[in-house]
């Protein structure tokens, strides 16, 4: 899915069990893929005869979050795994880091 994504909207992917629901929109625009095919809305039918980009078949994994790495202000958060490795349309959004806790003395 490409263009301007809000924060909230849910995705999935046309080639594999891949969910996400967009944390934060970025600063510019995003080509979402998933498997090197462009991800649909939650609720549409995956188009006909989709296949994915062998180089693009890593995997997701649910509960974490990606951003894209020409922008980071994109974030979105996989709900559902999947075999597809998510992209800003052929460059693979890397898995956020988590932010350390402070320290108690």
């Amino acid at each position: 899915m490409s263009g301007k994504l809000s924060p909230g909207s849910r995705l999935r992917s046309q080639v594999c069990s891949a969910e996400v629901v967009v944390v934060r929109g970025g600063t510019g625009t995003v080509e979402l893929t998933c498997g090197g095919v462009p991800m649909v809305p939650l609720n549409a039918a995956p188009g006909d005869e989709v296949t994915p980009v062998p180089g693009l078949m890593a995997g997701v994994t649910v509960g974490k979050r990606y951003i894209a790495p020409g922008d980071e202000a994109f974030e979105v958060l996989v709900t559902k795994p999947g075999d597809g490795t998510l992209a800003d349309y052929a460059d693979p959004l890397l898995i956020k880091s988590a932010k350390p806790l402070p320290a108690s003395d």
